[in-house]
Order: C-alpha cells, then sequence, then structure tokens
C-alpha cells in the first residue's frame, strides 16, 4: 500500500516531467525552425554549403554573361564552392531577376544584370513580373558600362560637329540602329536627340550585333555602340565620333566625350551588377561584396572589363543601390519625355 503522501509526490512528479517533456519538445521544434532559418544558415559557419548558382538575364557571349564568368574563378576558390553559370535571357532580363526573386534567400543564387535592365527596361516595359526595389537587393557593383557613338565611314562627317551639321542641311536623311526599342543605345540616342534638336530616324534590331553589321553596310549611318564595333574603329572601318559617358575611354583617350563637345551633362552610362533575392543576410552581401571588390582590382578581371570599354567599379552595397536608383529617375524622366516603349 502507497502512502497518500507519496501518492502526491508521484503525481507532482509526473505533471513536472510531462510540462519539461513539453518544453523539451518546444524546444526542439524552435531549434528546428531556427536551423532551417536562411538568415541562420547563412550567417553560420557553414555558409556557403553547396554549389552557388549565378542567373545571367542574358545569352552566352553578352556583356553580363562575360563579366560573370570572369569573376567566378577566383570567387569561386575564395568561398570554397563551385559557381555554376546559368543562362535565363528573356524580357532584357527580367526573367532571371523574376527567378532569383523567388529563390531562397539562403546566399546560394544571385544574380547578373545589366545596369539598363534595372534602370532603362523598369521604365520601357509595360508589365514587370516582379519589382525589382522591393524584390532584389543590390550586393556588388561591376563595372560601369560606356557607350560609343560611332558612325559609318562613307558619310561625309567625320566628328559629332560635322554630323550635326550634315543633319541640319538634310533633315530626315540620318538613320540611327540599336539593338532594339528601349534598349540602352536607343534611350541614349534620343537622349541626344533631345538635348541637341538632332533628327534621325530610329531602325530597331534584334541585338547589337546586326545593328552593327548594318551600319557597316551602310543601311543605317550611325549608332551607340555597346562594345562590339572597336575592331572596326582601329581597322578604320567606322568613326568613332564621341564617348557617350561622363569620362574618356582609356581604350580611346584621345576621343572626347560628349559633354566636352558641347551635350552639357551627357552620361548614357550603365552598371552591371550583381543581387540577390531579397532577405539575403547581411553578412552574405558584405561578404560577396567584399571579394567582388577585391577581385575587380586584379589584372585578369579588371583587363577584361576594359576591354569591352566598361570600368572596374568598385562600390560598397549601400552605394550601388543609390546609383541605381539614380540612373533609374533620369532615365525614367528621358523615357516618359520621349515616349520609349518596348
Amino acid at each position: 500500500m502507497i502512502h497518500p503522501d507519496t501518492r502526491g509526490q508521484a503525481r507532482l512528479f509526473f505533471q513536472l516531467g510531462k510540462k519539461m517533456g513539453q518544453a523539451a519538445r518546444a524546444m526542439a521544434l524552435g531549434g528546428l525552425c531556427l536551423m532551417a532559418s536562411p538568415t541562420v544558415l547563412a550567417q553560420g559557419a557553414g555558409w556557403p554549403n553547396k554549389p552557388i548558382r549565378i542567373i545571367v538575364g542574358f545569352p552566352a557571349g553578352g556583356g553580363p554573361d562575360v563579366i560573370a564568368r570572369s569573376l567566378v574563378p577566383g570567387l569561386s576558390e575564395a568561398l570554397g564552392q563551385p559557381i555554376v553559370i546559368e543562362n535565363k535571357a528573356g524580357l532584357t532580363g527580367m526573367l532571371a531577376a523574376d527567378f532569383v526573386a523567388r529563390s531562397v534567400p539562403d546566399g546560394h543564387v544571385f544574380l547578373m544584370t545589366s545596369g539598363s535592365s534595372m534602370s532603362i527596361s523598369v521604365h520601357t516595359l509595360e508589365r514587370l513580373p516582379l519589382d525589382p526595389q522591393k524584390d532584389l537587393v543590390p550586393m556588388a557593383a561591376v563595372a560601369r558600362i560606356s557607350l560609343f557613338l560611332v558612325g559609318n565611314v562613307r558619310q561625309p562627317f567625320k566628328t559629332f560637329a560635322e554630323m550635326q551639321s550634315y543633319a541640319r542641311q538634310n533633315p530626315g536623311k540620318l538613320a540611327y540602329g540599336s539593338p532594339g526599342n528601349g534598349s540602352a543605345p536607343h534611350v541614349a540616342t534620343e537622349m541626344l536627340k533631345g538635348q541637341t534638336g538632332l533628327t534621325a530616324v530610329h531602325v530597331p534590331y534584334r541585338g547589337a550585333a546586326p545593328a552593327l553589321q548594318d551600319l557597316l553596310g551602310g543601311s543605317v549611318d550611325f549608332l551607340f555602340d555597346p562594345g562590339i564595333a572597336f575592331e572596326h574603329v582601329r581597322a578604320g572601318k567606322l568613326n568613332l565620333l564621341a564617348v557617350g559617358s561622363s569620362k574618356r575611354s582609356p581604350l580611346f583617350p584621345n576621343v572626347p566625350t560628349l559633354q566636352e563637345l558641347g551635350v552639357e551633362g551627357f552620361d548614357a552610362g550603365t552598371t552591371h551588377g550583381l543581387y540577390g533575392p531579397a532577405g539575403t543576410p547581411k553578412p552574405v552581401i558584405d561578404r560577396i561584396n567584399a571579394e567582388v571588390n577585391r577581385l575587380l582590382q586584379t589584372a585578369p578581371v579588371a583587363s577584361g572589363i576594359r576591354a569591352q570599354g566598361a570600368e572596374p567599379t568598385q562600390m560598397t552595397p549601400a552605394e550601388f543601390a543609390a546609383q541605381i536608383r539614380r540612373d533609374s529617375e533620369r532615365y525614367g524622366a528621358i523615357v516618359k519625355a520621349r515616349g520609349i516603349k518596348e
């Protein structure tokens, strides 16, 4: 026979044990949730714990793709994981941007895209699959892209001033090419027309390469080149009339900028860079930013970027975000004023 006091003590111990069991289960469940959190996983010593994917919003061989691949060897070595490039072209880079925005923000999926996608296409596309400012986080600027105003050598003008004079004397005769409606070269030319009164008919193409071929063939008279016409300029097949950025290009130091030629404040530059899905942990952003900035100072990466007529661009994540906002605001105003649509 069990004494009443003993039975009471037994019930007390049972109830305490039951409560302790519930607490233990709650702690274990909380621990599992904590372990499953992308933020905790990424902040822990285990990040990165699997191959990293960089989604490029443009085809292989394009500027963003070439720049992304130049970073991969050094970035992979620094992070201790393989890095895989995946090209998801379409909708001027927005398909890839949407894919990354929907990815788990655990530091294993990033976006490499053009500055024009983030600062121009957001205004020219009728519908966007995402809101880049809310759904993506800028991590690291990589390259500031310049545009180069080139003309057909068979035309009587050899300088920008001569082209302006020819256009005034021959209204409606000039035609310019671009990679397509809403592309950076298209917007840049419309910006130039708006600031100078230059008259020229737009001929859109499906990409920069066919536009360049028609310029060489004489079907169009001039265009803004994103960096694929250099060999033809050096061979004397095209005239380089001006640089469409705020600074002269180291590749052609004797060629003036449009600003130097009297087009006040003209800058058609955009910034390629790396983004992550919103919610990417700050330690991941800071680490990627530091590694990319380090790589941009190395000769192989820097020379590869400059070979495309661009400049390696080191920024903090905050500076990169601010640059994209500034570019988006000014291009948005131009798109609206000129009625540009894709």
